[in-house]
């Protein structure tokens, strides 16, 4: 995977935020892994590439893999130590996305599987999120 930045505190003087491109090979998967405390966004330029994390074990069903398969102008969130693996399944295209997160520092935290390994993130302390067709208090 090849990534080139765009906007950062050594190219715009940018405290909090880091945006670049990265360029996923056909057939290539990352290793497992979290990027620690940054929060990241990705937004899919071209190409089909696929976002894996782990659903945990629920008296319903035991843990398991869960995939989003994303196309051109779709988003992904990946919250501060989630656990998650990039995939371009694709044997002949390049997938292309824009990343943007809350460092500045590249921190990637490669992981032996999709457990969850970080500090468990609430909203204690903030007001809830609205949802669409919700009266506001």
């Amino acid at each position: 995977m090849a990534r080139y930045e765009a906007i950062s505190g050594k190219s715009v003087g940018a405290e909090n935020l880091w945006m670049g491109e990265t360029h996923v090979p056909p057939s290539t998967n990352s290793a497992n892994h979290h990027h620690g405390h940054s929060e990241t966004a990705i937004y899919v330029v071209s190409g089909n590439p696929s976002f894996v994390f782990l659903e945990e074990e629920t008296e319903e069903h035991p843990a398991r893999e869960v995939r989003i398969d994303t196309r051109p102008g779709d988003y992904v969130f990946v919250p501060p130590w989630v656990p998650h693996r990039e995939e371009n399944p694709d044997p002949e295209t390049e997938a292309v996305v824009v990343i943007a997160r809350t460092t500045q520092e590249a921190i990637v935290v490669n992981l032996p599987d999709l457990s969850w390994v970080g500090p468990v993130r609430t909203n204690a302390g903030r007001p809830p999120v609205a949802g669409p067709g919700d009266a506001p208090a």
